[in-house]
């Protein structure tokens, strides 16, 4: 199909953090939502959601209307193998109809639907089969991968993500470059946590 599907990786178990991070209070709302309500906003064709580690515990605290008609929501199984697992679970749900993908880590407060457009839009213009946001010079997420490297997603192991792709393939990739300073911060630990919380479009 034309277009882009997003997957959203929520499926770990906030080992760092103590506790379920993806319900977390961020913005009169949980950290998953904020990441669920942007990626719903964008023009992404369809948002696929992999969940794991309390599964139903999460689908139970979200505030997303669950029957979004562009949500799709998955569990992976094997989330304890690590994120490959839930890229691969991901991938499955989606590779027989869309080619491109776009990988959002669900702990990322600040990817917006304005940033997410900017990609895909950035990413079509270019033609290239892989492509990602910047910040502060350096490659970041959320990223866009194309069907001839689907295959290469398949292999991947462990808490390996898409980044090695990227390394190996460079002039393959388009980097995005925000205007302004794009916030690519991640939240894995209770002092991540406390320092977003200090941000007024947070607390």
């Amino acid at each position: 199909m034309k277009g882009i599907a997003g997957l959203v990786l929520a499926a770990g178990a906030s080992t760092r953090m103590g506790t379920l991070k993806q319900l977390l209070p961020v913005a009169h709302t949980t950290l998953l939502d904020r990441v669920l309500s942007e990626a719903l906003a964008s023009d992404l064709g369809v948002v696929v959601l992999v969940l794991g580690f309390k599964a139903k515990e999460i689908r139970k605290g979200l505030q997303t209307d669950l029957r979004h008609p562009r949500l799709k929501i998955i569990e992976n199984p094997n989330y304890r193998r690590g994120i490959s697992s839930s890229l691969i679970a991901g991938l499955s749900a989606v590779e027989k109809d869309w080619d491109r993908v776009m990988i959002l880590l669900g702990d990322m407060p600040y990817v917006t639907a304005e940033l997410i457009n900017l990609l895909i839009r950035r990413s079509e213009a270019s033609g290239c089969p892989l492509a990602a946001l910047t910040s502060k010079g350096r490659r970041s997420h959320p990223v866009i991968l194309r069907r001839p490297f689907f295959p290469a997603l398949y292999d991947l192991r462990g808490d390996e993500g898409a980044r090695r792709l990227f390394a190996e393939h460079p002039d393959q990739v388009c980097l995005v470059e925000p205007e302004g300073d794009y916030d690519d911060r991640d939240i894995d630990t209770e002092d991540d946590y406390r320092a977003i919380r200090k941000t007024p479009e947070s607390s």
